[in-house]
């Protein structure tokens, strides 16, 4: 028996807010909007979704699990997820390939180099 990834679970201060966020930064849609969760997907027949929870809480120390992000351009791709609000974070990653970005809401994610065909 094996199980397939339905979703990720996000707690958020604003889920609506936050959910709307994400879906413009990975071209996703919202496919369920409820007081209580939304949730975002590439399309409404594709999984898995990222679902957005409201919590009473800020966020409180780094992420354990965050999103790898990989962009044809990464340069390109963080200057677009900063003018949308996202935020250069330090988490002691020192010199690194990759940058690390919060979404509104303090989030940790990574944003990677293109691929080397």
């Amino acid at each position: 028996m094996t199980s397939v990834w339905e979703s990720l679970t996000v707690d958020s201060r604003d889920p609506a807010r936050l959910a709307r966020w994400w879906a413009e930064a990975l071209g996703y849609q919202v496919v369920t909007e409820k007081p209580d969760e939304v949730e975002i997907r590439p399309s409404a027949d594709r999984l898995p979704g990222l679902v957005f929870v409201p919590a009473t809480e800020g966020k409180q120390g780094k992420n354990r699990l965050h999103l790898d992000l990989r962009p044809a351009n990464q340069e390109a791709e963080v200057e677009r997820l900063v003018d949308m609000g996202a935020r250069h974070v330090d988490i002691g990653q020192r010199d690194v390939e990759w940058t690390v970005l919060s979404d509104p809401e303090g989030n940790e994610f990574c944003v990677l180099r293109a691929r080397e065909e």
